[in-house]
């Protein structure tokens, strides 16, 4: 059975759409540039929307009967909820999360201002200096998106296992292995048992989409022994709040770890946390980059490298990160001058 979109047609070619929402067959939003507008869309009437869902779940061997709401994902690799009455009353409704065709490297990103350029030569220090990182931000802020950026750097010579529910992660890399969690009839295996399966594979990086149960807590012992550069994002709005996080799903696991351990734990696996931000404008930025230090008593101690001044602009603080000698050790050579306030003017590039 073929999809046919109908009116959602244009909306799916243009490249500036990233979501699609039909609130019902004549109220059919869209977010556009970062900002969710209102389109002139509309089904011929109720029955061509309740057909194309129909469709959608078919599809997707769904049984329209089982259940009110359903998520998954259409055979273009977009993902998809649906919601049905009684659930919602006034209509069924159709949500769509688009992915950009291809991941903004960080030239890219850098003419965007989602990262200045300093910060853009430490960040790919961290890649190849293979410092574990998270990615953290709110929904719809860009996580995704900026962690198929870091892990396109990824050396060809290194193996990457990835782990996801929703194939989101695509990169063009030579060894690059991508495990599905698995949810039907037959079979089942969750993120924490990908994971494992993952340490059998000989990976040189493990990337999880998105740590969102307890497998938060394997992950971090596998960013403490042996993975190095690794990455994950978190959905927190703030660097303190992702922490947090961290520290919820890893607990939510019901390992019996006193909380000083957990942080210790987190403190020596989680070296960088990147911190994402859609403005009321709809533009996407790194508003922070955060190091993990150390411990201070029973708390992870933490040092802002990077934040945005008055004017908007990621600009360094003056610290120096601890990190900075094993990417020196990499081969990728930044001086420390790099993360000087005082500096005036963008340094040199090196690679």
């Amino acid at each position: 059975m073929k999809l046919d979109f109908g009116p959602l047609k244009s909306l799916f070619d243009s490249d500036d759409i990233t979501e699609i929402m039909i609130n019902s067959w004549s109220k059919i939003f869209v977010e556009h540039k970062g900002m969710v507008v209102e389109t002139s869309v509309r089904f011929v009437d109720a029955r061509q929307l309740d057909e194309l869902i129909y469709t959608v779940l078919s599809v997707d061997k769904k049984d329209i009967t089982s259940a009110l709401a359903f998520d998954g994902v259409l055979p273009t690799g977009e993902r998809y909820n649906i919601t049905l009455p009684p659930l919602s009353p006034k209509s069924p409704t159709l949500t769509i999360r688009k992915f950009a065709r291809k991941a903004l490297n960080l030239d890219e990103l850098v003419q965007s201002d989602f990262v200045s350029d300093r910060a853009a030569q430490f960040i790919r220090g961290c890649v190849l200096g293979e410092i574990n990182l998270v990615i953290s931000g709110g929904t719809g802020s860009g996580k995704t998106s900026f962690l198929n950026t870091l892990a396109s750097m990824v050396p060809p010579t290194q193996r990457i296992v990835t782990i996801e529910d929703v194939p989101e992660i695509k990169i063009n890399h030579p060894n690059w292995i991508s495990l599905q969690t698995v949810d039907n009839d037959k079979h089942r295996l969750t993120a924490k048992e990908c994971l494992a399966n993952s340490l059998r594979m000989r990976p040189n990086r493990i990337i999880i989409g998105e740590c969102r149960r307890d497998e938060v807590f394997d992950m971090l012992q596998a960013m403490n022994t042996g993975h190095d550069g690794s990455m994950t994002t978190v959905h927190a709005s703030s660097s303190v709040e992702a922490l947090a996080r961290l520290e919820s799903l890893a607990l939510s696991g019901r390992y019996e770890m006193p909380l000083k351990q957990l942080r210790q734990l987190i403190s020596r696996a989680v070296q960088i946390i990147f911190q994402i931000r859609r403005r009321a404008d709809g533009k996407r930025e790194i508003s922070e980059i955060t190091e993990l230090t150390s411990m201070s008593g029973e708390n992870i101690t933490r040092a802002t490298l990077f934040e945005r001044d008055s004017a908007g602009v990621l600009i360094p603080t003056g610290l120096v990160p601890s990190c900075l000698g094993k990417i020196q050790a990499s081969g990728y050579q930044i001086h420390a001058s790099l993360f000087d306030l005082r500096a005036g003017k963008q340094l040199k590039r090196s690679s």
